[in-house]
């Protein structure tokens, strides 16, 4: 398991020993956060390949635009200066509205991989109050808050991963009445070119 801090507010980040190996990780603080906020980097070799894994969790709330798309500007950064033999996937709760991505944009080689499959609507709101109960919202809400993004390695001779199947969990209510969260989760598979 990868913190993103040792206390207080942090993200995670946990890797399968078995078909993972570590080379290293590393804390990106956002200099701005109001709320603790950080971007998480792991780069691991699986198969053979080099991947560079990211999570966050950008600013919440309405009001906190500005800085959650300050924070997608270093996500998109760390994916502009990885090196073009390293795939890059990035995933976490990006509390984006629509709005907000383009006003940041993302390189040309990165794809959000939920639009890269056909933008099914079965798998598009991971924020839905009308569904999850966990919190209890005044009015009904529906969000496409966490969010995939990939970049694959664009050098020449190493392969080429695609997303091939998106799924949300997290679908089911535990013994104790609620769900795992107020979010549901994103599954995802990908293959080689």
């Amino acid at each position: 398991m990868i913190t993103g801090a040792e206390e207080g507010y942090f993200t995670g980040m946990l890797l399968k020993k078995s078909r993972v190996t570590l080379v290293e990780s590393e804390i990106v603080p956002y200099r701005t956060t109001k709320m603790m906020r950080n971007l998480l980097v792991a780069q691991v070799i699986v198969d053979g390949q080099k991947l560079c894994l990211m999570t966050s969790h950008f600013e919440s709330g309405k009001a906190n635009s500005k800085e959650r798309m300050n924070q997608l500007h270093v996500v998109k950064w760390r994916f502009k200066r990885t090196p073009d033999d390293v795939t890059v996937v990035f995933g976490g709760d990006t509390n984006l509205r629509d709005a907000e991505v383009p006003k940041v944009g993302l390189p040309a080689t990165v794809c959000d991989v939920w639009e890269q499959l056909g933008k099914q609507e079965h798998c598009r709101y991971t924020w839905d109050t009308t569904t999850n109960t966990n919190k209890k919202a005044s009015f009904p809400v529906r969000f496409r808050f966490d969010r995939i993004y990939l970049r694959p390695a664009i050098r020449r001779g190493v392969p080429r991963l695609a997303p091939d199947h998106m799924a949300l969990v997290g679908l089911e209510k535990l013994d104790c009445g609620r769900y795992t969260s107020d979010h549901w989760g994103i599954y995802c598979t990908f293959s080689a070119e």
